[in-house]
């Protein structure tokens, strides 16, 4: 399950808050918003809270903020060491979306910049996943970057060539990014009613809830 980002992580650990923060001038529209970001994600979320991909901690904090229990998940050990330092007083687990242990039963599953390292067969299997430890009412709130086609995909992939951003491209190349008619598809399949929130050119939020055995 996109364990083969792990090593990448190594390096993001040390350049990942500049980034977001927008020095990074390449990925500048990749994280333009990132603050409100998160805190759409964490505003939509109900306590208890699993989040995968928990990276430095940023999104984690502010569910904290909100007063919400918080599990993170994470399958790189220097982000965990990371997050740990800025809170140490947070359960972080190693694992990943599909490999993991809790002790608690979450109400919300919550992600940001991270779900696209799953294939979009491994998508499906997260969210069958997630509908099976959550209750009817229960919600997935992720925030990540979706296309609207795969012809929108290529031609931002040819924008992003032009403005020499070699780097954001290889990643926009090598990661396992899907449309929105498949995202819609695959969690609905999986028993959830979604809705879609377009939040910069290349991040969409993710509210999806499960529904009850009745369909609603």
């Amino acid at each position: 399950m996109g364990l083969e980002f792990v090593e990448i992580f190594d390096e993001w650990v040390h350049t990942y808050d500049d980034s977001v923060s927008g020095k990074d001038k390449e990925y500048e529209d990749v994280f333009l918003k990132y603050d409100v970001i998160l805190q759409t994600v964490a505003e939509a979320a109900i306590g208890p809270v699993v989040e995968f991909g928990v990276g430095t901690g940023n999104l984690t904090q502010k569910l904290r903020a909100r007063g919400l229990e918080v599990i993170g998940i994470e399958p790189n050990k220097a982000m965990r060491e990371v997050t740990a330092e800025k809170m140490p007083d947070t359960t972080i687990l190693d694992g990943d979306f599909l490999n993991f242990t809790i002790e608690i039963e979450p109400k919300t599953f919550v992600s940001t910049y991270a779900f696209h390292h799953l294939t979009d067969e491994e998508k499906a299997e997260a969210f069958k996943l997630y509908a099976e430890k959550l209750p009817a009412g229960g919600k997935v709130v992720f925030a990540d970057t979706v296309f609207k086609s795969l012809e929108a995909q290529q031609e931002m992939i040819e924008f992003e060539k032009t403005r020499g951003h070699v780097n954001l491209v290889e990643d926009l190349n090598r990661e396992y990014y899907t449309t929105l008619p498949v995202m819609k598809s695959l969690i609905e399949a999986a028993g959830f009613a979604v809705e879609f929130t377009q939040l910069n050119n290349y991040v969409w939020l993710i509210d999806a809830t499960k529904k009850s055995e009745d369909g609603r």
